[in-house]
């Protein structure tokens, strides 16, 4: 699992190391933000904890399916899975572009008929908490941690949240399926700090893989 201070910044080169994440990153006292009161030139202060955390879902907090279930429920190996779907229709339906419907004609490059359902429930058995990350979310939440979701993943996040109730920690704020957009796209990025309206320093990005940087 890697944690990078958000450098949310147009061409801007990765980062170069990684930190295993653990709670003792953060102090349980929060930072506050100092604002000017337009019409009062004494300091006040804002309350809103830091740094918000930002967390990607699959396989950071959420097992994903896809790499055993998925191949599993079409009687195929992950690699034969690969091999035979269409290059870019999952990547699209993360993106919104297309919906259910028509992932399921065109999920296949050869566009052969499945049980689209199958596939819905196949997943939603194979999801659940990563080890260990529930009570880490419940602990981090209890300290009064400003928490969202980050991640990209289609509409079907929704069949997530029905089984395991993740937004009692996180927020769903910012799922590919809403904006359009998929890590590691800057506009994303930079989409997610102007609606948190913090500086990016300001931000923790949690992810397992060093795809999304």
């Amino acid at each position: 699992m890697y944690v990078w201070m958000a450098q949310f910044v147009r061409a801007s080169p990765p980062p170069a190391t990684s930190l295993c994440f653990h709670p003792k990153l953060f102090s349980p006292f929060p930072r506050t933000r100092m604002a000017v009161n337009p019409t009062n030139t004494s300091p006040s202060f804002n309350s809103r904890k830091l740094p918000i955390l930002l967390f990607d879902i699959m396989d950071t907090i959420v097992r994903d399916p896809f790499y055993h279930d998925v191949p599993a429920f079409f009687g195929m190996s992950l690699k034969e899975l690969i091999e035979c779907k269409h290059p870019t229709a999952w990547l699209e339906f993360e993106n919104g572009v297309i919906d259910e419907d028509e992932l399921e004609g065109k999920f296949f490059k050869d566009r052969r008929p499945f049980d689209l359902q199958g596939l819905k429930n196949c997943m939603r058995r194979g999801y659940s908490y990563i080890d260990g990350v529930e009570q880490l979310l419940l602990d981090l939440k209890q300290n009064n941690y400003e928490m969202h979701a980050f991640t990209n993943y289609p509409i079907w996040y929704r069949i997530i949240e029905d089984k395991l109730n993740i937004s009692k920690y996180l927020s769903w704020t910012f799922c590919s399926c809403m904006y359009g957009k998929r890590k590691p796209d800057p506009d994303f990025y930079l989409a997610v700090v102007e609606h948190l309206k913090v500086d990016p320093a300001s931000c923790i990005f949690v992810d397992d893989s060093l795809f999304a940087y």
